[in-house]
């Protein structure tokens, strides 16, 4: 079933990089719109949105579909793409070069797929990351995270005060407490990736997204990362008939299980300052 992964990743590629190029026409012009949960929409994002899904529609007609932009209640389907057509509005709207693409693809609710395309950088992550009891379609499955092709791991340097830390724009309290340099990139999946590709020791998200998570998950869990959800309650699987859209899981994501112990505490004491 070499065939069946060849295909994924061959037509995730094409997908994402033909969005690419057009939203890269309308990057830093595009007029953008406030939406109920206060996060920002363009009309580039919709296009995308139904661009994407209509590709996945006529290629893979038996998969379901999550997304941003689009239908939030995860559907009775064996596979299932989740699609963040635009991870990065704000910075797109206001002409900030990071923003990307994000596709993950899900087997009974859990992601063993992911691709983020980054085109203004060109940057194009994937990975793949084989289930609990895997088996049949399974057995032939690429396994790794990769950045343009070449296999990505995060890094192992001695930590010190010149490596990066990411923060999100809703996590900047823990900033100044932290032993290393801190970076704010405005894009969730490329916050986690940052880690997985070896740029910086971690990450976190305070509020991120179904959608900005399960193509990035997929690939910080094969390069090796650390994924640790800052909530009780697992991710994957994802249940059916559950609307994901108002749902957030804060996240911290580490190049290595020692680093752990240096930096939850931080972000724990903020999250607790924080809840008051």
């Amino acid at each position: 079933m070499k065939d069946f992964w060849d295909s994924i990743l061959s037509f995730a590629r094409v997908t994402v990089d033909r969005v690419g190029q057009q939203l890269l026409q309308d990057f830093g012009s595009a007029q953008a719109d406030e939406k109920d949960d206060g996060s920002l929409v363009t009309q580039s994002d919709n296009w995308a949105d139904a661009e994407i899904r209509s590709a996945i529609a006529s290629t893979f007609p038996t998969h379901g579909i999550l997304s941003e932009e689009g239908e939030q209640v995860f559907p009775d389907t064996e596979w299932c793409w989740i699609v963040d057509p635009l991870d990065g509005t704000t910075n797109f709207a206001r002409g900030i070069p990071i923003w990307g693409i994000s596709l993950g693809l899900l087997y009974r609710g859990t992601p063993v797929f992911g691709c983020v395309h980054l085109p203004p950088i060109n940057q194009s992550f994937h990975g793949f990351f084989a289930p609990d009891l895997a088996g049949g379609v399974f057995d032939n499955m690429p396994q790794g995270a990769f950045l343009n092709g070449q296999p990505i791991r995060p890094s192992a340097d001695k930590m010190s005060g010149n490596h990066f830390f990411n923060l999100c724009s809703r996590s900047v309290g823990i900033a100044p407490h932290l032993p290393s340099k801190v970076r704010m990139l405005g894009m969730a999946s490329y916050n986690f990736l940052t880690v997985a590709s070896g740029a910086v020791l971690g990450g976190v998200e305070a509020t991120p997204k179904i959608w900005d998570i399960a193509g990035s998950w997929v690939i910080v869990k094969a390069a090796g990362a650390v994924w640790l959800p800052l909530e009780s309650q697992g991710i994957f699987p994802l249940e059916v008939g559950k609307n994901y859209g108002r749902i957030s899981y804060p996240t911290l994501v580490m190049n290595r299980q020692e680093l752990v112990s240096v930096f939850l505490p931080f972000v724990e004491a903020w999250k607790k300052k924080k809840m008051g």
